[in-house]
Protein backbone atom coordinates (compact mmCIF):
# COMPACT_ATOMS: atom_id res chain seq x y z
CA UNK A 1 0.00 0.00 0.00
CA UNK A 2 3.15 2.40 1.07
CA UNK A 3 4.74 1.84 -2.29
CA UNK A 4 1.42 2.82 -4.30
CA UNK A 5 1.02 5.41 -2.20
CA UNK A 6 4.69 6.45 -3.49
CA UNK A 7 4.04 5.49 -7.45
CA UNK A 8 1.05 8.07 -7.22
CA UNK A 9 3.03 10.96 -5.89
CA UNK A 10 5.83 10.08 -8.44
CA UNK A 11 2.93 9.85 -10.82
CA UNK A 12 1.32 13.37 -9.74
CA UNK A 13 4.99 15.49 -9.79
CA UNK A 14 6.23 14.49 -13.18
CA UNK A 15 2.25 15.28 -14.89
CA UNK A 16 2.76 18.59 -12.55
CA UNK A 17 6.02 19.03 -14.00
CA UNK A 18 5.08 18.61 -17.76
CA UNK A 19 1.97 20.71 -17.55
CA UNK A 20 2.71 24.05 -19.67
CA UNK A 21 1.80 27.16 -17.55
CA UNK A 22 -0.05 29.63 -19.63
CA UNK A 23 3.02 32.54 -19.82
CA UNK A 24 1.12 35.94 -19.61
CA UNK A 25 -2.20 37.00 -17.51
CA UNK A 26 -5.23 35.69 -19.40
CA UNK A 27 -6.62 37.94 -22.21
CA UNK A 28 -10.08 38.94 -23.45
CA UNK A 29 -11.17 35.26 -25.15
CA UNK A 30 -9.10 34.83 -28.45
CA UNK A 31 -10.23 33.41 -31.60
CA UNK A 32 -8.67 29.97 -31.45
CA UNK A 33 -9.62 29.09 -34.58
CA UNK A 34 -7.24 31.17 -36.57
CA UNK A 35 -4.11 28.82 -35.47
CA UNK A 36 -4.17 26.64 -38.60
CA UNK A 37 -3.75 23.38 -35.61
CA UNK A 38 -4.02 22.48 -32.65
CA UNK A 39 -4.61 25.47 -29.95
CA UNK A 40 -2.87 24.08 -27.40
CA UNK A 41 0.23 23.43 -29.36
CA UNK A 42 -0.22 27.21 -30.23
CA UNK A 43 -0.21 27.51 -26.15
CA UNK A 44 2.35 25.16 -25.56
CA UNK A 45 5.11 26.01 -28.20
CA UNK A 46 4.24 29.12 -30.45
CA UNK A 47 3.08 31.92 -27.91
CA UNK A 48 6.19 34.25 -27.70
CA UNK A 49 8.42 35.49 -24.45
CA UNK A 50 9.72 39.06 -24.19
CA UNK A 51 13.49 39.68 -23.69
CA UNK A 52 13.99 42.71 -22.01
CA UNK A 53 13.22 45.76 -23.29
CA UNK A 54 16.24 47.89 -24.00
CA UNK A 55 14.26 51.01 -25.87
CA UNK A 56 15.25 54.52 -24.72
CA UNK A 57 13.27 56.42 -27.37
CA UNK A 58 9.84 57.94 -27.22
CA UNK A 59 8.03 57.78 -30.50
CA UNK A 60 5.01 60.08 -31.81
CA UNK A 61 1.93 59.63 -33.14
CA UNK A 62 0.23 62.01 -35.90
CA UNK A 63 -3.39 61.74 -36.09
CA UNK A 64 -4.19 63.79 -38.98
CA UNK A 65 -8.27 63.95 -39.06
CA UNK A 66 -8.61 64.13 -42.70
CA UNK A 67 -11.41 63.60 -45.29
CA UNK A 68 -11.47 62.99 -49.20
CA UNK A 69 -13.57 66.12 -50.27
CA UNK A 70 -11.73 68.27 -48.08
CA UNK A 71 -10.06 70.69 -50.24
CA UNK A 72 -7.55 71.58 -47.60
CA UNK A 73 -6.57 67.91 -46.32
CA UNK A 74 -4.18 67.14 -48.64
CA UNK A 75 -1.65 69.45 -48.04
CA UNK A 76 -1.78 68.60 -44.29
CA UNK A 77 -1.48 64.62 -45.38
CA UNK A 78 1.59 65.56 -47.15
CA UNK A 79 3.25 67.52 -44.29
CA UNK A 80 2.19 64.40 -41.81
CA UNK A 81 4.19 62.51 -44.77
CA UNK A 82 7.37 64.66 -44.72
CA UNK A 83 7.33 64.52 -40.73
CA UNK A 84 7.50 60.89 -40.58
CA UNK A 85 9.96 60.09 -43.14
CA UNK A 86 12.16 62.37 -41.25
CA UNK A 87 11.89 61.07 -38.02
CA UNK A 88 12.01 57.29 -39.74
CA UNK A 89 11.00 54.73 -36.62
CA UNK A 90 10.08 57.80 -34.48
CA UNK A 91 7.27 59.20 -36.30
CA UNK A 92 4.13 57.51 -37.32
CA UNK A 93 0.80 58.54 -39.11
CA UNK A 94 -2.96 57.79 -39.00
CA UNK A 95 -5.18 59.47 -41.46
CA UNK A 96 -8.61 59.12 -39.79
CA UNK A 97 -11.76 60.00 -41.66
CA UNK A 98 -13.47 61.98 -39.38
CA UNK A 99 -14.73 65.72 -38.61
CA UNK A 100 -15.41 67.42 -35.40
CA UNK A 101 -18.93 65.81 -35.39
CA UNK A 102 -18.20 62.12 -36.94
CA UNK A 103 -19.01 62.08 -40.46
CA UNK A 104 -19.59 65.66 -42.12
CA UNK A 105 -19.78 66.76 -46.31
CA UNK A 106 -16.20 66.16 -46.14
CA UNK A 107 -16.52 62.73 -45.52
CA UNK A 108 -19.55 61.90 -47.10
CA UNK A 109 -19.51 59.26 -50.05
CA UNK A 110 -21.24 61.07 -53.23
CA UNK A 111 -21.72 60.03 -56.42
CA UNK A 112 -20.45 59.95 -59.61
CA UNK A 113 -16.33 59.60 -57.84
CA UNK A 114 -16.34 59.75 -54.14
CA UNK A 115 -17.98 56.34 -53.13
CA UNK A 116 -14.98 54.39 -51.27
CA UNK A 117 -15.93 55.09 -47.72
CA UNK A 118 -13.12 55.74 -45.33
CA UNK A 119 -14.49 56.18 -42.21
CA UNK A 120 -14.82 53.24 -39.14
CA UNK A 121 -17.02 53.79 -36.27
CA UNK A 122 -13.94 54.28 -34.43
CA UNK A 123 -12.66 56.72 -35.87
CA UNK A 124 -15.59 58.33 -35.53
CA UNK A 125 -16.03 58.23 -32.30
CA UNK A 126 -12.10 59.75 -32.09
CA UNK A 127 -13.38 62.33 -34.09
CA UNK A 128 -16.67 63.11 -32.26
CA UNK A 129 -14.94 62.98 -28.56
CA UNK A 130 -12.38 65.29 -29.73
CA UNK A 131 -15.03 67.65 -31.43
CA UNK A 132 -17.92 67.95 -29.84
CA UNK A 133 -17.31 66.20 -26.05
CA UNK A 134 -14.28 67.95 -24.87
CA UNK A 135 -15.70 71.29 -23.86
CA UNK A 136 -14.27 74.39 -25.59
CA UNK A 137 -12.44 71.78 -28.38
CA UNK A 138 -9.97 73.65 -31.14
CA UNK A 139 -11.26 71.00 -33.31
CA UNK A 140 -13.83 72.75 -34.97
CA UNK A 141 -12.79 71.49 -39.28
CA UNK A 142 -10.79 69.83 -41.49
CA UNK A 143 -7.77 69.52 -41.71
CA UNK A 144 -6.70 69.39 -37.43
CA UNK A 145 -5.15 66.78 -36.21
CA UNK A 146 -3.05 65.63 -32.70
CA UNK A 147 0.65 65.22 -32.46
CA UNK A 148 1.00 62.31 -29.07
CA UNK A 149 -2.61 64.23 -28.14
CA UNK A 150 -0.30 66.22 -26.12
CA UNK A 151 -1.65 69.06 -24.88
CA UNK A 152 -0.40 72.87 -26.48
CA UNK A 153 -2.41 75.46 -24.37
CA UNK A 154 -5.05 72.85 -23.00
CA UNK A 155 -5.75 71.29 -26.51
CA UNK A 156 -5.09 67.92 -27.05
CA UNK A 157 -5.59 68.45 -31.19
CA UNK A 158 -4.26 71.70 -33.11
CA UNK A 159 -4.04 73.05 -36.69
CA UNK A 160 -1.33 71.72 -39.25
CA UNK A 161 0.70 74.46 -38.84
CA UNK A 162 1.51 73.64 -35.17
CA UNK A 163 2.33 69.66 -35.96
CA UNK A 164 6.38 70.59 -37.10
CA UNK A 165 7.24 72.38 -33.73
CA UNK A 166 5.35 70.07 -31.84
CA UNK A 167 6.19 66.76 -33.50
CA UNK A 168 10.06 68.30 -33.02
CA UNK A 169 9.49 69.10 -29.57
CA UNK A 170 8.57 65.51 -28.31
CA UNK A 171 11.14 64.11 -30.22
CA UNK A 172 13.73 66.78 -28.65
CA UNK A 173 12.52 66.14 -24.68
CA UNK A 174 12.63 62.65 -25.57
CA UNK A 175 10.35 62.01 -22.30
CA UNK A 176 9.87 58.03 -22.23
CA UNK A 177 6.77 57.43 -19.73
CA UNK A 178 5.92 53.80 -21.09
CA UNK A 179 7.57 51.06 -23.36
CA UNK A 180 5.56 48.69 -25.50
CA UNK A 181 7.02 45.55 -27.17
CA UNK A 182 4.72 43.09 -29.60
CA UNK A 183 5.19 40.08 -31.70
CA UNK A 184 2.81 38.75 -34.26
CA UNK A 185 1.79 35.79 -35.64
CA UNK A 186 -0.04 35.89 -38.76
CA UNK A 187 -1.31 32.86 -40.58
CA UNK A 188 -2.42 33.01 -44.28
CA UNK A 189 -4.85 29.67 -44.55
CA UNK A 190 -7.35 32.04 -41.93
CA UNK A 191 -6.36 35.56 -42.81
CA UNK A 192 -5.83 36.22 -38.90
CA UNK A 193 -3.48 36.71 -36.90
CA UNK A 194 -2.90 36.96 -33.07
CA UNK A 195 -1.15 39.91 -31.32
CA UNK A 196 0.90 39.70 -28.20
CA UNK A 197 2.09 43.07 -26.81
CA UNK A 198 4.14 43.96 -23.53
CA UNK A 199 3.89 47.69 -21.48
CA UNK A 200 6.19 48.98 -19.36
CA UNK A 201 5.68 51.79 -17.26
CA UNK A 202 9.03 53.89 -16.95
CA UNK A 203 8.25 56.95 -15.22
CA UNK A 204 6.02 57.67 -12.63
CA UNK A 205 2.22 57.97 -13.35
CA UNK A 206 -0.53 57.94 -11.49
CA UNK A 207 -3.31 58.20 -13.95
CA UNK A 208 -4.65 54.53 -15.26
CA UNK A 209 -3.83 53.70 -18.79
CA UNK A 210 -5.26 51.87 -21.76
CA UNK A 211 -3.67 50.18 -25.01
CA UNK A 212 -5.10 50.70 -28.05
CA UNK A 213 -4.39 49.17 -31.65
CA UNK A 214 -5.22 50.31 -34.74
CA UNK A 215 -5.46 48.07 -37.88
CA UNK A 216 -3.76 50.26 -40.84
CA UNK A 217 -3.63 50.46 -44.67
CA UNK A 218 -0.67 51.59 -46.03
CA UNK A 219 -1.76 52.95 -49.28
CA UNK A 220 -5.15 53.04 -51.60
CA UNK A 221 -5.47 54.83 -54.85
CA UNK A 222 -9.00 56.85 -54.40
CA UNK A 223 -10.49 59.95 -55.01
CA UNK A 224 -9.49 63.10 -53.41
CA UNK A 225 -10.80 66.93 -54.02
CA UNK A 226 -8.15 69.62 -54.52
CA UNK A 227 -8.00 73.27 -54.38
CA UNK A 228 -9.07 74.85 -58.14
CA UNK A 229 -7.58 74.62 -60.31
CA UNK A 230 -7.28 70.70 -59.49
CA UNK A 231 -10.27 70.05 -58.30
CA UNK A 232 -11.39 66.56 -58.25
CA UNK A 233 -7.76 64.23 -58.34
CA UNK A 234 -9.40 60.56 -59.16
CA UNK A 235 -6.00 58.71 -58.73
CA UNK A 236 -4.82 60.05 -55.31
CA UNK A 237 -2.47 58.06 -53.07
CA UNK A 238 -4.17 57.75 -49.72
CA UNK A 239 -1.33 56.86 -47.08
CA UNK A 240 -1.84 55.48 -43.58
CA UNK A 241 -5.49 55.15 -43.58
CA UNK A 242 -7.12 53.96 -40.22
CA UNK A 243 -9.39 51.07 -40.40
CA UNK A 244 -10.70 50.57 -37.66
CA UNK A 245 -9.58 49.75 -33.64
CA UNK A 246 -8.75 45.64 -33.66
CA UNK A 247 -10.91 45.20 -30.80
CA UNK A 248 -13.56 47.18 -31.25
CA UNK A 249 -12.53 50.28 -28.58
CA UNK A 250 -11.32 53.37 -29.87
CA UNK A 251 -10.22 54.43 -26.61
CA UNK A 252 -8.49 51.00 -25.53
CA UNK A 253 -8.43 48.58 -23.41
CA UNK A 254 -7.35 49.45 -19.74
CA UNK A 255 -4.35 48.34 -18.15
CA UNK A 256 -5.18 46.32 -15.02
CA UNK A 257 -4.09 43.60 -12.93
CA UNK A 258 -5.45 41.43 -15.13
CA UNK A 259 -2.96 41.96 -17.38
CA UNK A 260 0.08 42.32 -14.88
CA UNK A 261 2.30 39.97 -14.15
CA UNK A 262 6.18 40.68 -12.91
CA UNK A 263 5.77 44.65 -12.74
CA UNK A 264 4.55 44.62 -17.09
CA UNK A 265 1.01 44.44 -18.19
CA UNK A 266 0.46 41.47 -21.08
CA UNK A 267 -2.54 42.05 -23.62
CA UNK A 268 -3.12 39.46 -26.33
CA UNK A 269 -5.51 40.01 -29.00
CA UNK A 270 -6.62 37.90 -32.43
CA UNK A 271 -8.37 39.19 -35.20
CA UNK A 272 -8.86 38.18 -38.89
CA UNK A 273 -8.55 40.83 -41.88
CA UNK A 274 -11.95 41.89 -43.47
CA UNK A 275 -12.04 40.21 -47.03
CA UNK A 276 -11.32 43.45 -49.02
CA UNK A 277 -7.81 44.13 -47.59
CA UNK A 278 -4.58 42.79 -48.04
CA UNK A 279 -2.83 41.67 -45.10
CA UNK A 280 0.84 42.93 -47.09
CA UNK A 281 -0.76 46.47 -47.57
CA UNK A 282 -1.58 46.29 -44.07
CA UNK A 283 0.20 47.73 -40.94
CA UNK A 284 -0.70 48.07 -37.01
CA UNK A 285 -0.13 51.06 -34.84
CA UNK A 286 -0.38 50.25 -31.00
CA UNK A 287 0.11 52.85 -28.52
CA UNK A 288 -0.51 53.52 -24.85
CA UNK A 289 -2.37 56.32 -23.60
CA UNK A 290 -3.48 58.30 -20.39
CA UNK A 291 -6.94 57.86 -19.43
CA UNK A 292 -7.34 61.30 -17.80
CA UNK A 293 -5.37 63.20 -20.08
CA UNK A 294 -5.22 61.73 -23.59
CA UNK A 295 -1.76 62.03 -24.39
CA UNK A 296 -0.14 59.45 -26.08
CA UNK A 297 2.96 57.70 -24.18
CA UNK A 298 4.04 55.63 -26.89
CA UNK A 299 3.11 54.27 -30.36
CA UNK A 300 5.16 51.28 -32.36
CA UNK A 301 4.46 50.08 -35.64
CA UNK A 302 4.04 46.36 -36.28
CA UNK A 303 4.17 44.43 -39.97
CA UNK A 304 1.74 41.55 -40.45
CA UNK A 305 3.51 40.14 -43.31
Amino acid sequence: MKNLLYLGLILFIFASCDKVEHPYPPSINLDTTIYPGNWSEYESTVWPTFSANTNTNRNVLIEDFTGHKCIYCPAAGALAEDLEHANEGRVFVAAIHTGPTGIGSFQEIHAPDYLHDFTNQQGLAIGTYFGTTISGSAFVGNPFGAISRFPMNGQNTIEPQAWENSVNSLISANDLKVNIQAKLNYYDQTKGFYLHTEVEKIGTISNDLAQVVYLMEDSIVKPQLFPSPIGDSLNYVHYNVQRNCIDGNAFGRTLTDTYLKDGKYYLNYSYKIPAQYNPANMHLLVYVLDKVTNEIYQVIRVEIE
